[in-house]
Formats: structure tokens, C-alpha cells, sequence
């Protein structure tokens, strides 16, 4: 059966929308044909419809979330039924695919929430929304500021045979880690990691200049939230953010959600990197979603905020309370990059890192992941949302 969706694209210009996969030559509606999931025709339709500012992108991808809707990905007595109704919701906010981030925990924490994350991809009705796992820790820094809001006692050095046994409870699906590469075997650790096909990113460290071109030359390829994860109080020559952001083989993810990174930041990181080269993540915690107020999560008291998670006691930034497609919202609003730019590093390059070759574009023999969105100076609103061709979400 050959489904499709009808719209028209606002205000486009006059030339191929390569970022969102869309050949067209003037205002007609484009009409997107799909069948068993996958994009099967792209053509301009002889049809009108009403509304002449409907956007159409690849779904995004979110590399980096912690939990959603009060669910927490790292709590405990995480279910496939809590993870199904946080998918659900993303689904609402544009995300088709996503990596659920577990973060630095008790070990036997981080092995039984891998092995209910592995069943929830096997659920056929959210499974195809979940494309593997980010394993944020433990191996990051125990120092105060560059570990964040992970507890100490949890932090580890580096140990194969343990990710390993993480692997075999994830079912092979830890597709992501971040990790210090200042710890005691690291780098071999990294090179181990590269080579099965896990894609290392730097995070939650104070690495050197040689220590960062070490794991880099060992195979790592990213920088988790570039700017965040660091310590207040920092060299301003000698730090770890200048090297990471001239490596041309590091692509960092950024949250810009308007409070993790001032706007001097995302808009040098931006020109630094440029769209091809960077990354969106939301790094939202549970709480996002839910009614702002105090919360108790990993022991400590959280401030949630309309727009932010604080630690309440000193005033500072415990987490992100927004979904990505707030990031989308407001790296246009700091850049001036263009909404095609924007999606680029929200979707396409997310698939790119990690290999995913059937998601990030809207071209022939692709999965049929779309969002269908209005926009307004940079807001943005999710209409429609797809995944593997099939409507999941619908404003209406």
C-alpha cells in the first residue's frame, strides 16, 4: 500500500533544498509518496491545498536525553511501558529517533536499565524510535565541574570486560559513549571502543592538548555538549574546550537551549564548525515535560523552571528542560542560520555520526521518518509526525 502526504513549503526558494532532500522549482505543493516505510517518490503535485506554510524535514534525531515526561532512562524501576509513553511524547516535539542516555550510576543500575532499554526496541510499536543507547559515564571525571550533575562515588576508570558486560545486557546496542580521556586506559579503551563500531565522544573531562589528540588518533569522533561539562574556573588558554573545538576530526554536540551556552558561544562554535560539522542535542532530564516545581532525582533536590532544571541550593544548572526542537528554535534565533541549516544538525548529521544511513534525508529509499511543521519567525510547531511511514502523531 503506497501512502503519502501532501503540502506546501513556505516561502521556498528557488533552488534544491538539499538538507531536506526536496527538488522543486516554484511554489507547487510537493507530494511525498512512501511504501512499507520507506520513501518511494518525491514530485511536485498539480494540487492546492489551504494552508501554504506547512514545512516538511527528515525526523529529528536526538543523540543525547536523559528522560522525559518524569521518566528517567537512569532512575529506577524503569519499564518498556515508561519508556513507550516518554516516546510518545517525543514524538510530539518532532523526535522520531532518539538515543536514550544512561548516565553515571550504581553499575548494577546502568546493566538493568540497558537490558529494559534493549526490550523497549523490540516493542513493535516504539521500537523503530529507539536506534541504540548513549552511555554517558561512568568512565568521566571525578573532579568538582567537570563531572556536572553525576555523584562521584559512581565515576570508574575506564574497564573493558565491564563494557562488556554492559554490552551483552544492552544487546549490543550501546551505540555511544561518552567518556575522560585523561583517565588511567583510556586511550586504549577508546581505540577498543572505535573498533567494535561504538563511537566514542569526549565529555566530562579536563584532557590536555596531547590527551585529546591521543583519543582522537585512537578513533574518538565527538565532543558531548561542547562548552557544558566544565569546570567554571578554567585556564583561558589551556583548556579543554580550544582543542576540541579546532579538531577537524571532533564534531561537538551543543545544547542550545538558550541557557547552557551563552549566544557568543553558538554562534562561535557555529562559524567555527560550520552546519555540516555540529551537532543538537537536548540533554533533557526526566523532568522536562512536567510541571515546573521541586523535584528529588539522584539523591539531590532540583529546581524545574519553564525553561531550565537548577540546583536550587546554589543557584546553578543542573540539566536541560527542553526538547530539541527547541534547539532548533533557538540556534536560528542566535545564528541566523537558515531553518534547513538548523534541521541539518538536528537530524542529518546526528544520522551521519553514527552511521544511520536510512534516516536524516528525504530522498528515495530512505525510512519514511517526517515531520510536518509551521513556522513563525523561529517557532516552530510540530503538525504531523512519522516514523517508518506511519502517522504517530497528529496535532489535529
Amino acid at each position: 500500500m503506497i501512502s503519502s502526504v501532501l503540502l506546501s513549503l513556505c516561502n521556498p526558494p528557488k533552488s534544491t533544498l538539499s538538507v531536506l532532500g526536496i527538488h522543486y522549482t516554484d511554489d507547487k505543493p510537493v507530494l511525498i509518496e512512501f511504501e512499507k516505510g520507506k520513501i518511494l517518490k518525491i514530485s511536485q503535485s498539480k494540487k492546492t491545498q489551504n494552508d501554504s506554510k506547512i514545512y516538511v524535514a527528515p525526523g529529528l534525531i536526538d543523540l543525547q536525553i536523559n528522560g522525559f515526561v518524569g521518566v528517567d532512562f537512569s532512575g529506577p524501576n524503569l519499564t518498556v511501558e515508561k519508556v513507550r509513553k516518554a516516546t510518545k511524547a517525543l514524538w510530539r516535539e518532532g523526535v522520531t529517533s532518539y538515543f536514550p542516555t544512561i548516565i553515571t550510576s550504581e553499575f548494577s543500575r546502568i546493566k538493568e536499565n540497558l537490558a529494559v532499554l534493549a526490550n523497549a526496541m523490540e516493542d513493535p510499536e516504539i521500537g523503530s524510535s529507539i536506534l541504540g543507547f548513549h552511555l554517558e559515564g561512568p568512565y568521566i571525571s571525578p573532579v568538582d565541574g567537570f563531572r556536572g550533575a553525576h555523584l562521584e562515588k559512581y565515576t570508574r576508570k575506564p574497564n573493558w570486560q565491564e563494557l562488556l558486560d554492559l554490552q551483552n545486557a544492552a544487546k549490543n546496542n550501546i551505540k555511544l559513549i561518552t567518556l575522560a580521556p585523561e583517565l588511567d586506559g583510556a586511550i586504549p579503551f577508546i581505540k577498543k571502543c572505535a573498533d567494535s563500531g561504538i563511537v566514542v565522544s569526549l565529555g566530562h573531562h579536563n584532557g590536555s592538548v596531547s590527551q585529546i589528540k591521543d583519543a582522537v588518533n585512537a578513533g574518538a569522533r565527538m565532543a558531548t555538549h561542547l562548552g557544558n561539562g566544565c569546570a567554571n574556573m578554567i585556564h583561558r588558554h589551556h583548556n579543554p574546550i580550544w582543542p576540541q573545538l579546532s579538531e577537524d576530526l571532533i564534531t561537538p554536540s551543543i545544547i542550545a537551549d538558550g541557557f547552557h551556552l551563552t549566544k557568543e558561544e553558538v554562534r562561535t562554535f557555529f562559524k567555527t564548525k560550520g552546519a555540516d560539522n555540529l551537532i543538537l542535542v537536548s540533554d533533557a532530564l526526566d523532568l522536562a515535560g512536567l510541571p515546573p516545581g521541586e523535584y528529588i532525582r539522584g539523591e539531590r533536590k532540583l529546581l524545574l523552571t519553564p525553561d531550565v532544571v537548577k540546583f536550587p541550593d546554589i543557584n546553578g544548572l543542573a540539566g536541560a528542560a527542553s526538547p530539541i526542537n527547541r534547539c532548533v528554535e533557538v540556534i536560528m534565533e542566535f545564528t541566523e542560520c537558515s531553518i534547513e541549516e538548523a534541521i541539518k544538525m538536528a537530524s542529518t548529521n546526528p544520522a551521519k555520526i553514527l552511521s544511520l544511513n536510512d534516516l536524516g534525508a528525504i530522498t528515495p529509499g530512505k525510512r519514511a521518518d517526517l515531520i510536518l511543521f509551521t513556522k513563525v519567525g523561529n517557532k516552530i510547531e510540530i503538525q504531523k509526525t512519522f516514523v517508518n511511514g506511519k502517522q504517530v502523531y497528529s496535532k489535529e
